[in-house]
């Protein structure tokens, strides 16, 4: 049972402030990794006027007015860039190819920045390396942006241009071919990796979130099978006598319209029939609002699995030695317990242990996956703790390390 701690005083009780574990506990997987790739983004592409300073450090004789629009231009390739991967996650969530408008920002304004940097690093005497990265950073920088839309073949031509055009650039400028060569292959080569490597992440992103998207399907499935059980039992039940019903009503009907004797005798048949069915339906609803322990451990294990969580079951030769009183108390904590785990946890497995030691049956039902620090009970567990109690049972439930734990004890020869 969750609990809560405060602080006393004048000021009365307040509660805890929530810690960035809890904050960063509280989402599920895809929300952490769409996090972790939208702010992986933002903080690199946040970095190119820090680039920018370093191009501009590494030149030894930079020209004063084009070197300033450079850094500028570097501001603005970072604002662009941060414009292009936001509208760019978005679009490529809602299967949308990148937006034009701000591809064609990010674009000028690495073409512009581009240009910036040849007229303040090409001059006469300034050395290359200066240039070199001056040239390719501003588009690698618009690439990166754009990769969470393009594909990995698109990146790796446009990622090896801005290498081929870097070198062709340095060897108009004076560059020896041979070394203008090497750096066209080797610039090109890190802005490939570079544009993969976010492109990796945008794909990560897509596992994580399709792997949610099955389990849902999954738990989907698991409720509707349940369902198709119930309205195969209720078919097996009301499907033979409704249609010995109409036959018989038909039979009645006729035999009132020939005025010939027998129709009391059918329509008393009919009665007798649909008693009988009201009857069975009784039963067939009663079995389904009734927890039977065996049931109730093959229904966990069988709905579990359908839902993707290893189930593990075991003590369940216990569990039939047990009064009947005891295993329908003891399904409804079963029943409960795999209802939590699937509509309040990403479970990957789950163990369900029954033992019987002297005068105390207890079951623990234990589970991965467990989404929320602190949750506190709701009305489930609140009335299966009310139900157990009538019988002098006593229920706990609550995280144990990165695992939920629901344990119940109760006498094997429980009070009514």
């Amino acid at each position: 049972m969750s609990t809560r701690s405060g602080t006393g005083g004048r000021y009365g009780s307040m509660a805890a402030v929530p810690t960035v574990a809890r904050w960063w506990g509280g989402r599920t997987a895809p929300q952490r990794i769409d996090l972790y790739t939208r702010w992986s983004f933002y903080g690199w592409l946040a970095m190119t006027p820090l680039l920018g300073l370093g191009v501009h450090g590494a030149a030894e004789r930079p020209s004063g007015p084009a070197a300033t629009a450079f850094l500028a231009g570097s501001l603005a390739v970072s604002v662009t860039g941060v414009w292009l991967a936001h509208t760019g996650l978005a679009a490529h969530r809602e299967g949308r190819p990148l937006p034009r408008s701000p591809l064609a920002a990010a674009t000028v304004a690495a073409v512009v920045t581009a240009g910036l940097a040849v007229l303040a690093y090409a001059p006469e005497g300034t050395d290359t390396p200066a240039l070199a990265w001056g040239l390719a950073m501003p588009p690698a920088m618009a690439l990166t942006a754009a990769s969470t839309g393009w594909s990995s073949q698109r990146l790796t031509r446009w990622g090896f241009g801005i290498g081929g055009a870097t070198g062709v650039v340095t060897a108009a400028v004076g560059a020896a071919l041979p070394a203008a060569s090497v750096l066209a292959v080797v610039t090109g080569a890190a802005v490939t990796f570079l544009a993969l490597a976010f492109r990796f992440t945008v794909w990560v992103l897509d596992v994580v979130s399709e792997m949610e998207r099955t389990r849902g399907v999954q738990v989907q499935l698991a409720v509707a099978e349940e369902r198709l059980r119930f309205a195969r039992d209720l078919h097996d039940v009301m499907g033979r006598n409704l249609s010995a019903i109409a036959v018989k009503s038909q039979l009645a009907a006729e035999l009132v319209r020939r005025e010939r004797p027998g129709a009391d005798g059918e329509l008393g048949e009919i009665s007798r029939i649909a008693e009988e069915s009201l009857r069975e339906v009784r039963d067939v609803v009663r079995g389904y609002r009734t927890a039977d322990l065996g049931g109730e451990l093959a229904g966990a294990r069988s709905v579990l699995r359908a839902a993707g969580v290893a189930c593990t079951v075991t003590g369940e030769d216990a569990g039939s030695a047990l009064p009947p009183p005891v295993q329908t108390a003891l399904g409804w904590v079963v029943r409960e317990a795999v209802t939590n785990v699937l509509r309040h946890s990403r479970a990957t497995e789950c163990t369900i242990e029954l033992a019987v030691a002297g005068p105390t049956a207890r079951l623990r039902v234990v589970n991965d996956g467990v989404e929320v620090a602190d949750a506190g009970w709701g009305s489930g567990l609140t009335g299966l703790a009310e139900r157990l109690s009538q019988r002098a049972g006593r229920l706990t439930a609550g995280r144990e390390g990165d695992r939920f734990v629901l344990a119940a004890d109760l006498p094997r020869e429980g009070t009514a």
